[in-house]
């Protein structure tokens, strides 16, 4: 895997239940197993996860596709993959 593109780790986006003043940590790479979430896999490439505290609790869609431009979360991008 080239260490400047994301692996696609799927094609629909992932619901989560989010709590408020949680951590979380969306994998970038797309190498993890722990999808939407990072697993650490990530260490050999050049990507670092996306680490956020949820600022309220709520249903969030997070991207599985790496190609959003929201990171984190899905905004479509994956409708346009081939």
């Amino acid at each position: 895997m080239s260490n400047d593109k994301a692996k696609v780790a799927g094609t629909v986006p992932i619901p989560v239940d989010l709590e408020e003043g949680k951590r979380y940590a969306w994998c970038t790479c797309g190498l993890s197993e722990n999808q939407p979430f990072c697993d650490g896999k990530h260490k050999p490439t050049s990507f670092t996860p996306q680490v956020f505290i949820a600022e309220e609790s709520k249903t969030a869609y997070f991207c599985t596709c790496k190609q959003t431009g929201n990171p984190g979360f899905c905004d479509g991008s994956h409708k346009t993959l081939s």
